[in-house]
Parts: C-alpha cells; structure tokens; sequence
C-alpha cells in the first residue's frame, strides 16, 4: 500500500469518528481521563462535609480508587499514568481518613517515598513543589485534617485576607500561589488562622466576613471553581473544618461535586474541556465540515465568548475558556484556539467578536513580548509566566485576522505579532526547542515535552509566514525513533500524539523532509492495525504538575497531521 493510500484509510477512520462525538448543539465535549487525584480530594471533602449525605458518592469514590491501586500500592494521576508522589499521598490521605487504607500503599510511603515521620513527609511535599505553594499547602492541609500531620505550624500560612484589596493590586502583592487559586488561599487561610493560635489571630478574624464575601463572588453559577474538583474540593473540605459547612459556598461545592462524579465511581481532573477540543476539531477538520454546519458551529463559539469582566481573574470581556461551562475562566490559548477556529469556519469574514478577542489578547500580553495563560504581570510563578507554546498559538491566531480587522486596529495587532515573535525567537534553545507549559511526556526523564514545543511554534509560526531558523526543524528530525514515530525528546517512546504534532511542523518542508514524512505515515498505519491508533496517551500537563489524557487528542492532532 502507498503512503498515499494510507494517509486515505486513516484520514477516512479518524474524521468519521471525530464526526460522530459531536454534541447536539454543534460542539465537541470530549472525555477527560478519571482522576486518582480529583477522586481523592473529592470524597475526602464530602465525609468532612456530610459523611451521611453523601454515603453513595463517598462509596464509589473510594471502591474506585481500591480498584485502581498499582501493584505497588501507589496511584498515578491517571490510569495510564506511572505511580506518584501526589496522587499517592492524597488516596491515602483519603482512604486512611475513611479507615481503609492499604497496607501496601503505608509501606511505599515509608519506604520508596523516604517518608517515615512527618518531618520529612512535610518537607518533601514542599520540596517537590518548590516557592510555588499553590498545590503544596492545600495537600498538606488535607494531610492535617487527616492527622497525619500534627504539627499546623510546620505549615506554610496563606495570608487571605490580601484577598479582600482590590484585584488590581494582586500582581504586586508576591502572592504564595498563582492567578487562578485565590479561592484556595481564602479558604485555606481561614482555616489555618482558626487552627493555628497566634497572637494575631483576633487582628485576622476581623477579615474572615470580608473574605467570604470576595470567595462567593469568585464562585460560578455551578458551584466548581475552575470545573476542577481537587480546587472545589480543597476549598470546600477547609470550610466545612473552619465551621462553616452550612455556608453557602461549602454547600454549592458539595453539590458540584455529587453533580460530577462519573458513572465509574470517580471523578475527572476538570469536567470537560469542551471549548478547547472543538477549537482543535475545527482546525483538523476545516473545509471537510459542510458550509451550514460550519456557520452553525461559528455562532455557537461566538456565544462563548466572555461578555463581562471576569470576576476570578479579573480578565476584561472578549476571551474565551476551555468549556462553555460556568466555572471556566478566559486564557490565551483557548481564546487563540477560538479565534483559529472562527477564521476556519468563517473563511475570514470579520465579525465583532474577534475584534474582542485579539483586543483581549493584546491585553493579556506581558511586558516581555510572550504571552502568560490567565493574567498579565502576574510575578514569578510559572503558570503566570509567558510561555512558547501560548505566544505562538497568539501569532497565528493574530495573524490570521490582522488584515480583516478595523484599520486602527491592525496597526496595535501587528506591533503585538512583531513583539510576540521577537520573544519566541530570543527564547529557543540552544538545540532549537522550546519547553511548553501545559503539555509534557510522562515518559521522559525530566517529564518534559520539547518536541511538542518546538513542533507546535513551528508549525503556528509558519502557518502565520514567519519563516523559523533551520535549527527548530533540525531539532525535530534528529528526536524521530527507529519505529518513524517520535517522543517528547530524543529516545523517548514514540506517540501518536506526538508523532501527528511533528507531522504537522515538517509539513512546511515538506520537500527535505519527505523521508522522515513518510517514516512518521508508516508509524501511524502500523498502530492503526494494531488497534492502538486512538489509545490514550496522558501528554496534558494540568495544573501543578497533574497528568492527563483526552480522548480527542489523538483524533484532532491526526486528522491534521493527515491531511
């Protein structure tokens, strides 16, 4: 069989498949891979909150994680993930505050974690997750609620009642935790002040109504901060022990969670990522949809687009989020991958939600010229830095639209393009890679994902006719393995997921690169009749570190690849 004929049988498969996961009003929900995490943290906080009312989902959640359980006695993040640190520590957190622990899951902690008393479970907690508390301390909180942490003091205070300044000053302020985890710092700090004694706690107190009030504005409609369980779990469990299980917030938290809770017992690190997955399908599949569909589609994205300023982060109206659900916040990437995606469907024509959007993304940009995920000048942590992958998803989204836009408008786009691409080049490696901030391979020795970096920037940038330094390309070439498919980095195992986003990048030369083009379709043909084309790979980074798999990756990065 030719290359060719190849490329056929699968582009046919895959894009009848991803046809038929649509939902009713046009968008694609996708599936997000169930959580030992997310699982953990949720049935741990509902017992705190009403062990009785909530029996059945505590029961499930808990049989879940029994029957997930390594042979080691540890979890990963996902199934398909290896055993660690974190979700380790929370599914014994909670089964040990269930009264059902493993003994095996006790001897790992002692033994291959080092972790024998609590100084040094607290101490390679922090270390693990370094100046960045944000992840850090809440699970420290829930070991403590567990008892096993006795000592409050060993740690770190999150100050909450900063909480209550204006959300303009938070930039200035060198918060302990990122942009987007203002709810965890109120309720972890109010529980901390209650628990640990000082002589400041009176003086703190005072702020706790000021506070609760900023928390039940920060909450959505839905009761989930961020669609995430772990964040509504971890905020919910500290309330309900600060004495404040009939609040409010406490209360819609806990229905958020009965309300997401899967049908296999467990619960997925985020609900979906609706907004995301179809962007992404819409870019894969582009002219193959037909011409009434694609209009349908573009008015259901334009509707999702943010009308107000957003009240967690404080983003102005014109972005877009992972989902069109209520707990979703606007970021760079989402709003770029809408914007892509309405140039697709449109076939260019202006409408006045993308002015918005690009007006939103030159807003967000930083001082240094890269764009951050959430917030502008939001410090030193990493989730709030420019990152490579996001700027360069911002170039082509920009891009694509400069020239339809107003004409004074066109002119602060393109300054922005010019800056953005000046920082993307000024921060490639010496190899000809960039690190992304959202995405890695689990299977790497140091978890990260350069060729899905250097793969994504080069085939945005050179979508957008910025041409990229040879080095970029180079790099990608010499990371293919000897099966034609590549890893996140030299000799790592080869994906497909991985493999698609490389195609994607060496598409644009396409002439010198034909052999490696053709070695990376056999790759693909030989999972495709292995019945391994469509099987997950956990290559998503969320939040602190947290792995995951999504059902649509594969679809979406393939039939792009393909075609």
């Amino acid at each position: 069989m030719t290359t060719k004929e190849k490329i056929e049988v699968m582009l046919n498969d895959a894009t009848e498949r991803l046809l038929s996961m649509r939902r009713e009003d046009g968008m694609w929900e996708g599936h997000l891979s169930s959580s030992a995490i997310s699982t953990s943290v949720s049935i741990f906080a509902l017992s705190v909150i009403d062990r009785q009312e909530y029996a059945h989902e505590i029961q499930c959640g808990t049989r879940w994680l029994l029957d997930t359980i390594k042979p080691e006695g540890a979890w990963g993040d996902s199934v398909e993930s290896p055993v660690n640190m974190t979700a380790t520590l929370l599914s014994y957190t909670a089964l040990t505050h269930l009264g059902q622990v493993p003994v095996a899951t006790e001897k790992y902690i002692r033994e291959t974690l080092g972790w024998r008393n609590e100084e040094q479970l607290v101490e390679g907690v922090l270390g693990y997750y370094g100046r960045d508390l944000t992840f850090s301390v809440p699970i420290l909180m829930m070991c403590a609620l567990a008892g096993i942490v006795s000592d409050w003091k060993r740690i770190p205070p999150f100050p909450f009642e900063l909480a209550v300044l204006p959300q303009s000053t938070f930039r200035f302020l060198n918060l302990p935790v990122v942009s987007y985890a203002i709810p965890a710092l109120i309720a972890v700090g109010i529980l901390q002040n209650r628990r640990r004694h000082t002589w400041l706690t009176g003086v703190r107190e005072w702020f706790v109504p000021k506070a609760l009030r900023v928390l039940t504005k920060l909450q959505p409609e839905d009761g989930g901060f961020l669609e995430a369980a772990p964040l509504t779990a971890f905020v919910s469990m500290c309330l309900a022990e600060a004495g404040l299980k009939e609040h409010p917030v406490t209360l819609a938290c806990a229905r958020f969670l009965r309300h997401t809770l899967r049908e296999d017992g467990a619960w997925p690190i985020d609900t979906n990522l609706a907004g995301w997955v179809t962007s992404l399908s819409c870019r894969a599949l582009g002219n193959l949809l037909p011409e009434t569909e694609r209009k349908t589609l573009a008015d259901v994205i334009r509707s999702n687009a943010t009308t107000q300023k957003h009240p967690f982060t404080g983003a102005p109206k014109g972005g877009w989020g992972w989902t069109n659900l209520s707990g979703s916040v606007p970021d760079g990437d989402d709003t770029s991958g809408a914007l892509v995606a309405l140039h697709t469907l449109l076939d260019g024509q202006y409408v006045p939600e993308v002015g918005a959007g690009i007006d939103w993304l030159i807003h967000l940009q930083n001082r240094d010229g890269g764009m951050p995920t959430f917030c502008r000048g939001w410090g030193k942590l990493p989730f709030d830095r420019s990152t490579p992958d996001i700027t360069a998803h911002a170039i082509l989204a920009m891009s694509l639209w400069v020239e339809h836009l107003p004409s004074d408008q066109q002119s602060r786009c393109q300054r922005s393009i010019d800056r953005m691409t000046a920082w993307i080049k000024k921060t490639m490696s010496k190899e000809g890679a960039w690190i992304p901030l959202w995405f890695g391979d689990q299977d790497a020795s140091d978890e990260k994902n350069p060729v899905y970096g250097a793969a994504t920037i080069i085939d945005y940038l050179q979508t957008a006719g910025i041409p990229m330094e040879p080095e970029a390309k180079d790099f990608l070439l010499s990371c293919q393995n000897a099966d034609g498919g590549w890893g996140g980095n030299k000799g790592v195992g080869s994906k497909v997921t991985l493999t698609a986003k490389a195609l994607c990048a060496l598409r644009h030369y396409q002439t010198e690169c034909n052999e490696a083009i053709r070695r990376g379709v056999d790759y693909f043909y030989a999972q495709f009749e292995a019945g391994t084309l469509y099987q997950r790979e956990p290559i998503g980074l969320y939040f602190s570190r947290l792995w995951y798999s999504e059902q649509l990756y594969n679809y979406t990065y393939l039939i792009q690849a393909l075609r």
